[in-house]
């Protein structure tokens, strides 16, 4: 797909609450329905022309009166029963059609207008009138069923509470409304409670369920300095947060936002659709005509019959059905996605993940945690391991560089009151005096320069690196006393995520700018096993180009990452995945197409997956729509369609496609939603 378009995912600026968040328009699709082509806001449905139920319901009862009127050959009462079910209920559809009419606007209200009118002067009028009320009543069921699939993602906005308790400098807490609480303020979170507002741990520690914010469904835990996102629930004890950022402005509101924005943006099939009824309403228009003049001419029908035939073609034609499956069946796949944490950005990014063929993925924060951990460490040279621990972490923990630090943290604290002269010695590592002797902690490099390497340590080594690890040494002036192995950890989930991937034919690989092979070794623990499919070394115009070459030789390339040296790749993927969503970076996040709120690889072929479902509800409900008009073209061609049959064919099916699009929602295993305090 093409990425030059705008992915606005969380940089615009809004205002407090949700009540600043833009109206979808995500079923600006339907506009063809009630308009002819796309001029009316919203879902394109005039809403404000159908009326609420209690006159629909009288409206039928009038309706029912003027059958019955009919029967009893009751025409004047029968009439005027007729005339007021109409203006009743349909006199704003009535009126839309007639303005739509003198601007050759030929959707439904356009049809309906015609029918109505034309059955009155062929002396239909009984049929006139239930044929309106079945028509309203059958749109404010649709439009009900359609608002539920568009609204249905600012259902998480109310998962953040409305006040917040902000702490006071007496140590008190006052119960404020949410969007009088100013950045910066400290927040109490009793346990129980959700997090009204975005912020930081102050105090207190506790276990949190994000999962409606990032699709995890373990509790995170939570201490002084860890993020906090509105809409997560404090599940243990009390908290204090400070607040960093307004109601409009959380993680949640701007998910919700990105959907609604993503809703907006049409799939290339849903585009196709609303081309087709742009030209099939006026074709089928022409063709009713056509049938009132031609069929008493060459068939032998009355006028009466012809006419009537013609009216009832037209209300099968109206292309409701249609339009309306696309939109609601994407805006269902986007709601059941950003619900378990995948936000997807677009109809276009949702139809193209079906057709990946390959996806190639970043090593370091995507296959792996990107949180260097000591795996392994052993004492030498006739240290023993209590003294090679102590020695180790007395110097790691002196040193800001990522591997002292994963050294330090896997390794029993120690007394360092002896430590003296301590010098940092870049791109080697550090040393110190400790009881007046010089110790070293450092890399492969470091060693060999002090004359300290041997055929049987570097042989050791070997074996570390061949098993993706990173190895810094302990030494004296003598010898080398200790090794320590710090890997990077694949993420739990990766190896079920390759097994999904390769079940449903997308052939996954690895592009990193970290050493070959400690690439291959984590491909192969992940299960990627192919000779080309773990290459190391990259620069990030290297994965560009490699991307470029996979989707010459291999067909649609998806690309997954979450740093800045990942975003000329995702770009030019197909498809791009970035991690991280709630802490990724942001120039990921905003090339991306599809973003995971939470760090789990599972969440690519689910949404993989459900691309593919999404293609066979939207092909279902397209086949359904043509193949009933079909149906009914024939039978009014046939002179056995009534104007009823049309209406309840044409409305039934709007409902029919409407309720399969929105099982989409349930697509994708459901996250429990935490209990409301």
């Amino acid at each position: 797909m093409n990425h030059n378009q705008n992915h606005n995912h969380s940089s615009h600026s809004h205002g407090a609450g949700a009540a600043a968040l833009p109206a979808p328009e995500a079923l600006a699709g339907c506009s063809s329905c009630a308009s002819g082509h796309g001029e009316q806001a919203g879902d394109g449905h005039d809403h404000g022309a159908l009326p609420g139920w209690p006159r629909i319901a009288a409206a039928l009862a009038l309706a029912t009166g003027a059958e019955a009127a009919h029967w009893l050959q009751q025409d004047a009462a029968g009439m005027a029963l007729a005339v007021l079910a109409i203006a009743l209920a349909g006199l704003g559809v009535y009126r839309t059609g007639l303005k739509d009419l003198a601007r050759l606007r030929l959707g439904i209200h356009a049809l309906m207008a015609v029918a109505v009118t034309g059955a009155f002067l062929i002396g239909q009028w009984p049929e006139a009138a239930m044929v309106m009320a079945l028509y309203v009543a059958a749109e404010r069921i649709e439009d009900g069923a359609v608002d539920r699939a568009r609204h249905a993602i600012r259902g998480l906005l109310r998962l953040a509470p409305a006040t917040a308790d902000v702490l006071q400098a007496d140590g008190s807490s006052r119960r404020l409304p949410v969007d009088q609480v100013p950045l910066g303020a400290v927040l109490r979170v009793a346990p129980g409670a959700h997090v009204p507002l975005d912020g930081t741990v102050t105090q207190g520690s506790s276990a949190v369920n994000q999962a409606p914010i990032t699709g995890e469904s373990q509790l995170a835990d939570k201490a002084p300095g860890d993020p906090l996102y509105a809409g997560s629930v404090n599940q243990h004890g009390e908290l204090l947060m400070q607040v960093s950022a307004t109601p409009g402005d959380t993680l949640l509101a701007r998910i919700v936002r990105a959907v609604e924005q993503a809703q907006a943006g049409k799939a290339p099939l849903q585009r196709f659709v609303d081309r087709f009824a742009a030209v099939y309403t006026p074709v089928v228009f022409a063709l009713a005509v056509l049938l009132a003049l031609l069929a008493p001419l060459l068939m032998g029908w009355s006028w009466h019959q012809a006419a009537y035939q013609a009216l009832a073609l037209l209300v099968i034609a109206c292309p409701c059905a249609l339009v309306i499956s696309t939109p609601v069946t994407v805006v269902s796949a986007l709601t059941a996605a950003a619900r378990r944490g995948i936000l997807i950005k677009g109809g276009g990014a949702l139809e193209a993940a079906r057709g990946l063929r390959v996806l190639a993925l970043d090593k370091t924060g995507t296959l792996t945690t990107g949180q260097p951990t000591l795996v392994h460490w052993q004492a030498l040279a006739g240290m023993d391991d209590g003294a090679a621990a102590a020695m180790g972490w007395q110097l790691a923990s002196r040193s800001e560089h990522p591997v002292s630090r994963a050294i330090a943290a896997g390794l029993p604290a120690a007394a360092a009151n002896g430590v003296q002269h301590l010098q940092a010695l870049p791109g080697r590592g550090v040393q110190a005096e400790i009881a007046g002797q010089r110790w070293l902690l450092g890399n492969l490099r470091l060693m060999r320069e002090q004359g300290l390497l041997t055929d049987d340590l570097a042989a050791l080594l070997a074996e570390h690196e061949q098993q993706g690890r990173s190895v810094t040494l302990l030494a004296d002036d003598q010898a080398v006393r200790a090794l320590f192995a710090v890997a990077d950890p694949l993420r739990p989930h990766a190896r079920a995520a390759i097994a999904q991937l390769l079940a449903l034919g997308v052939h996954p690989l690895v592009l990193s700018g970290d050493n070959p092979a400690t690439v291959r070794a984590v491909a192969a623990e992940a299960g990627i096993t192919g000779e080309q499919d773990a290459r190391g070394g990259l620069l990030p115009e290297d994965k560009q180009g490699a991307l470029a070459a996979l989707q010459a030789s291999r067909g649609p390339t998806g690309m997954t990452g979450d740093g800045i040296n990942d975003a000329p790749a995702l770009a030019r993927a197909d498809v791009g995945f970035a991690m991280g969503g709630a802490h990724g970076t942001a120039m990921a996040t905003e090339t991306a197409d599809v973003v995971l709120m939470h760090d789990d690889l599972r969440r690519i072929p689910d949404t993989i997956a459900l691309s593919q479902r999404t293609h066979h509800v939207l092909w279902q409900n397209i086949s359904l729509a043509l193949g009933v008009k079909a149906v009914f073209f024939m039978l009014a061609l046939l002179g056995m369609a009534t104007m009823w049959m049309a209406v309840l064919a044409d409305m039934g099916v709007s409902l029919l496609v409407v309720a399969n699009g929105l099982r989409l929602r349930r697509a994708l295993p459901q996250t429990p939603e935490p209990p409301t305090p």
